[in-house]
């Protein structure tokens, strides 16, 4: 069994993408339109054909899958945060600085008794993220 994190950016998912390969080194491995469906898909609002059905994005080791799901709006990601586990300090402030870009700090980057460097940030489309190097 697999778990892996599905985020809907609710119409931003192509800006997001962009984003995260600028931010993160992230590397797009998977992308399907809506208009490239082989079915209809239900309830779509008309002008989406190339908003984002599915994509995967490789953020080191790890996959995150995404999407634009039915375009209706911001996307809303409360509750949740991605936890970034960077090997240096160095790589830790560089990915939170890139990932604070129009988002919000909302710890900034310190040592804690688990690990030398820590923040969290919720970016610019309000994924929050966790960065936290190794102890």
């Amino acid at each position: 069994m697999h778990v892996q994190p599905y985020l809907n950016f609710n119409g931003r998912c192509e800006e997001a993408l962009t984003f995260y390969r600028e931010a993160l080194g992230a590397e797009v491995t998977a992308l399907m339109r809506f208009g490239e469906s082989p079915e209809p898909c239900p309830g779509m609002p008309a002008g989406t054909e190339n908003k984002v059905m599915h994509s995967a994005l490789k953020i080191g080791e790890s996959t995150v899958m995404a999407s634009d799901c039915e375009c209706r709006g911001a996307p809303n990601f409360q509750g949740v945060s991605l936890a970034l586990s960077p090997a240096t300090t160095a790589a830790a402030e560089k990915a939170f600085a890139a990932l604070a870009a129009g988002g919000q700090v909302h710890m900034p980057l310190g040592p804690t008794f688990w690990s030398p460097c820590f923040g969290v940030v919720a970016d610019k489309f309000g994924v929050s993220w966790m960065v936290s190097v190794p102890a």
